[in-house]
C-alpha cells in the first residue's frame, strides 16, 4: 500500500476519477440534477457535486452537513476498494463547506471581540474537526489563541487572549491544531484544479449506494 504523502499526482487523478464514478452510479439511482466536479489540490483528490436546483440538492447536504459526512465516507471506501489504499478524498455538495466557513468566520471574530473585551476565555459550542480547524486558523490570524477541548462528538473550542499569562496554552496550541485536521474542507474551486470540469447530467434521490463487499461501523 502506498503511502498518503507519497502518492503521485496520476494516483490522485484516479482515486478522483473512481469516486466520480461511484458517485454517477448514486446519481443515476436517484433523482436530482447534478454536476461533478473534479481534480487534485493540496495532495488531495477533490470532488464536488454541483446542481442547479437548490431546494433537491439541499437532500445531499442534511442538517449541519451530515448527509455529506456520509456521503465522502461511502466515497472514500468505494475508492480503497478499488484501489487498495486509504484515501483522504474530499467531497463537497453545491458549496456546503464555503457557506459553513463564511458562518464559522462570523462566530470566531463574535468571540474575539468578547474575549478581546473581557480578557477572559471563550468557549464555543462543540464543532466536528474540520469546524475547529477553521476556528483555529481564524484565531490565528487574528493574533489570539485557542484549544481544543474534549472527546468527539462533544470536543470544543476556548479563545483566549494571546499574553504572557497565555504561555501554557501557547506551548500545547500548535499540538492541538494538527490534531483537528481538516477532514472535510474541500477548498473553492479553480479552473487549473479541475482536470474534468464536468461529468455527466444524471438524475439523483434520497438514497445511497453501498461498495460492495464493505461495512460501515458505528
Amino acid at each position: 500500500m502506498a503511502h498518503e504523502d507519497d502518492k503521485t499526482i496520476d494516483q490522485l487523478n484516479e482515486e478522483a476519477d473512481i469516486a466520480a464514478d461511484y458517485l454517477e452510479e448514486l446519481l443515476d439511482i436517484v433523482d436530482y440534477e447534478g454536476d461533478i466536479e473534479l481534480g487534485v489540490r493540496n495532495d488531495r483528490p477533490n470532488v464536488q457535486i454541483v446542481a442547479d436546483d437548490d431546494t433537491d440538492i439541499r437532500h445531499l447536504v442534511g442538517k449541519n452537513g451530515e448527509v455529506v459526512d456520509a456521503l465522502q465516507l461511502l466515497t472514500r471506501l468505494a475508492v480503497q476498494q478499488k484501489t487498495g489504499d486509504r484515501s483522504r478524498l474530499l467531497l463537497d455538495v453545491d458549496g456546503f463547506l464555503k457557506k459553513r466557513r463564511k458562518h464559522l468566520q462570523v462566530l470566531a471574530l463574535d468571540a474575539i471581540d468578547e474575549v478581546n473585551e473581557t480578557g477572559e476565555p471563550v468557549d464555543l459550542d462543540p464543532m466536528n474537526s474540520y469546524e475547529r480547524k477553521v476556528i483555529h486558523d481564524l484565531v490565528r490570524e487574528e493574533g489570539f489563541k485557542s484549544r481544543s477541548h474534549g472527546e468527539e462528538p462533544h470536543r470544543y473550542v476556548t479563545i483566549y487572549l494571546k499574553s504572557k499569562e497565555a504561555s501554557d496554552v501557547d506551548s500545547i496550541e500548535d499540538d492541538d491544531i494538527v490534531a483537528d485536521t481538516d477532514e472535510r474542507a474541500l477548498p473553492e474551486q479553480d479552473p487549473e484544479m479541475l482536470h474534468a470540469s464536468s461529468r455527466r447530467r444524471h438524475s439523483i434521490a434520497e438514497d445511497f449506494v453501498k461498495p460492495e463487499g464493505t461495512d460501515i461501523v458505528d
